[in-house]
């Protein structure tokens, strides 16, 4: 039976009430657990959308595929380069590698030293291009400043670019052809599809602009029918124009920047925002009274938030947690890339799902 969560006025801690429905709001959302969030007495808090559910359910499906694929003797490949040691791309790269391992994708890491020229990095990735079993190529990004980024990843072929930055791949999105959409947006739209959220003929508000979430989610979300509006640095009432959006995804990089004032009743709220927040003057601005952060924020001395502030749970109807949100979804759809990939080189080798 499902849960809501409320609070009696003024006491710091929740207690949990059983019910017999579900709450609804655009569209049912069966796949949920709520928000740790304040809420005024009585009333509802948001829906969570569980990245780590979906993801996990989409992971599944992968390596169903895989295995099939892997039967017939079409087995998807990874390429991963990373140049030097950035501890931060280091962890992000194992936790690639991991989710290959676990759903069958064959993986290989390449590691040139922070001195590789950009030249030597074209010729790595001209050898992975040609390369039959290797189906997509990932560059992990940021490589180092005397390296012509841009010219490196511009090398990597269409057809094995899984993180859907290509030139190609971005025309391929924009008109509707089959080609390969940048994870993060990808997931996105899966977390929609699976909650069951309408999208056609609502209204979406997209905050921030950049090419490898705003831009792409926006014309995803085209696609899917809805009426979309991106908004950044320049835009006029940006509390106002969100407030119109039956969806919002927030792509800001500004910690808790959307606030309950930005999103209307019921609205469902995607945060793609992940910052560290290690002021203590910041915290409890974010999460004063939160007897479980506090508690997190004194032993680590930071916690996590996204672009979206907290206290938005208490007017949207559904909305992705910070971590356990979006975050999930990007390596799974990494790996839903890979296959996809090799689904769309190797046509005839792969059997029919």
């Amino acid at each position: 039976m499902p849960k809501r969560m409320c609070r009696r006025r003024g006491a710091p801690s929740f207690r949990f009430i059983h019910e017999d429905k579900e709450q609804t709001f655009t569209a049912s959302v069966p796949r949920t657990r709520r928000i740790e969030s304040l809420v005024e007495e009585n009333e509802m808090a948001a829906v969570i959308l569980d990245g780590t559910k979906i993801a996990a359910e989409i992971r599944g499906e992968v390596a169903a595929e895989v295995k099939a694929m892997t039967a017939a003797g079409a087995r998807p490949g990874l390429a991963v380069v990373l140049v030097g040691h950035n501890p931060a791309s280091e962890v992000y790269v194992r936790g690639k590698v991991k989710a290959c391992e676990e759903v069958g994708i064959y993986s290989e890491q390449h590691t040139p030293p922070e001195t590789a020229s950009t030249r030597e990095l074209l010729a790595l990735v001209e050898e992975l291009n040609r390369r039959e079993e290797i189906d997509g190529i990932l560059v992990q990004l940021p490589l180092p400043s005397h390296v012509d980024s841009k010219k490196v990843l511009l090398a990597v072929d269409p057809a094995k670019d899984v993180d859907g930055f290509h030139p190609m791949n971005v025309g391929f999105l924009a008109t509707q052809r089959p080609g390969l959409v940048p994870c993060t947006p990808a997931g996105i739209m899966e977390i929609l599809r699976r909650s069951k959220v309408a999208v056609a003929g609502q209204e979406a508000v997209v905050v921030g602009r950049s090419d490898i979430v705003g831009k792409p989610v926006a014309m995803l979300l085209t696609n899917a029918n809805a009426t979309v509006t991106i908004c950044h640095s320049k835009t006029r009432d940006l509390a106002g124009v969100c407030r119109r959006g039956d969806i919002v995804v927030a792509a800001i990089g500004r910690a808790g920047m959307i606030t309950r004032d930005f999103v209307k009743p019921g609205a469902t709220v995607i945060d793609v925002g992940m910052n560290k927040v290690t002021d203590r003057a910041e915290f409890e601005r974010l999460f004063a009274g939160n007897a479980k952060r506090e508690e997190t924020f004194r032993s680590k001395g930071s916690t996590l938030v996204g672009d979206v502030h907290p206290e938005v749970a208490e007017a949207a109807g559904a909305i992705t947690p910070v971590p356990g949100g979006v975050g999930p979804l990007t390596i799974a759809m990494l790996m839903a890339n890979t296959v996809r990939a090799a689904k769309l080189r190797r046509g005839a080798l792969v059997p029919a799902s």
